[in-house]
């Protein structure tokens, strides 16, 4: 006959719930619905918000047009691409944020940016700021999805030795 053995139960924390201070009840759903329509008017400002993250893409573009990728300035085009990556859909373009994913995967890490084709890299950008200034939002534009599609392909080329890290 089996012998019993103690078992002990252990429970994952909600960290959604710890995220935002207890348990949501049905009274808070009324606040998402608040900040859902807080979101919805400011959609008209989208525009200027991404209009100055661009604009600070493209200025840490200019340095490394100059200097190359390998210092810090290639570390903040990263951190430029990166926001941008994260903006993007929020800001309704998401073709910027698959832009800016793209770039990022190829400039994540310092040894990325050793041997990262510089000319590459400030294609992303140009893409980036065509898309924005085109008002080309999603990869429906069949030259937006070939010109992301063909970035991707030549960066997924140029990361393959590092696609385990």
């Amino acid at each position: 006959m089996a012998q019993n053995k103690d078992v002990e139960v252990i429970s994952a924390p909600n960290m959604l719930q710890i995220k935002v201070g207890g348990p949501i009840s049905q009274g808070d759903l009324h606040m998402i619905e608040k900040a859902e329509e807080a979101l919805k008017d400011m959609r008209g400002e989208f525009g200027q918000w991404l209009e100055e993250e661009v604009v600070k893409l493209e200025a840490a573009a200019k340095i490394v047009r100059a200097t190359g990728l390998k210092g810090s300035e290639g570390e903040d085009l990263f951190v430029r691409a990166h926001d941008l990556r994260g903006l993007g859909t929020t800001y309704e373009f998401p073709i910027v944020t698959r832009l800016a994913k793209s770039l990022t995967k190829m400039i994540d890490m310092p040894e990325k940016r050793q041997q990262a084709s510089t000319a590459l890299a400030l294609a992303h950008v140009g893409a980036i700021r065509a898309a924005l200034s085109q008002n080309i939002r999603d990869d429906n534009d069949p030259v937006a999805a070939a010109l992301a599609g063909e970035l991707e392909t030549q960066t997924a080329a140029f990361a393959e030795p590092w696609k385990d890290d």
